[in-house]
């Protein structure tokens, strides 16, 4: 299996395995620092996995290439079909960077209220700890970010792209997205990133950044079933 294939098992694994909760048959994220969960593979006994981590009223989402099994204690209650897309070569950085800042703790609460507001993905408190963002603050409110998600050997996820509706029409999320592509392709890393296939505008922004589809991903909001108790995690 391409580790592309399945990027949130590939990232939880790796990279990510400090921010993750489970064990080496399904992971998932800590539940302050994303939804994202994933079982290792199609086996029963890593699907039962994944539906252990999986608590009422709090559902993971599950992307992928391969088809997704749901486990039997588990329903979908939401289901798509999204793009990955990759870097055909190093992409270069904007010609205009000096008003991007980078992000941090301290901007955490600014960066979840514009998530919230222009939904890019599922963004929670923590979210920015999985990678470096960058925003661009007009007026001294932050009026675009972008940053990075999944993360595993030799590849990381441009992510969170979102721009508040004040500040639409600029080409502040193209700049931001190329910032921070270009900070993936300096550390040797190829840039990778996903899309609704539905979103036809965010496809082509990425097309001209010089990303190709490489596969459809399968999209899941896992939530457990009502009369299914959640058991401790083995």
């Amino acid at each position: 299996m391409n580790l592309l294939d399945r990027p949130v098992w590939s990232s939880l694994c790796t990279a990510h395995a400090e921010l993750s909760l489970g064990d080496d048959l399904a992971r998932r994220y800590e539940p302050d620092v994303n939804r994202f969960a994933s079982a290792r593979d199609d086996s029963e006994a890593a699907l039962q996995a994944l539906a252990r981590l999986v608590q009422p009223s709090d559902p993971v989402f599950v992307l992928q290439v391969p088809d997704i099994r749901i486990p039997s204690d588990l329903i979908a209650i939401r289901q798509a079909t999204g793009v990955q897309m990759i870097a055909e070569a190093a992409v270069a950085p904007p010609d205009e960077a000096a008003d991007i800042v980078a992000l941090s703790d301290r901007d955490a609460a600014e960066m979840l209220a514009l998530a919230t507001l222009t939904e890019p993905g599922p963004f929670l408190r923590h979210t920015h700890r999985m990678g470096c963002f960058f925003g661009i603050r007009i007026d001294g409110r932050l009026a675009a970010m972008a940053g990075e998600r999944f993360h595993f050997p030799g590849y990381t996820e441009v992510s969170g792209v979102c721009t508040h509706p004040d500040f639409r029409g600029r080409g502040l999320a193209k700049r931001l997205s190329r910032h921070v592509a270009a900070g993936i392709a300096a550390r040797g890393e190829t840039a990778f990133l996903h899309a609704w296939k539905s979103n036809e505008a965010a496809i082509a922004l990425y097309h001209a950044l010089g990303f190709r589809w490489r596969y459809d991903v399968n999209v899941a909001v896992l939530e457990r079933v009502s009369d299914s108790p959640a058991r401790g995690h083995d």
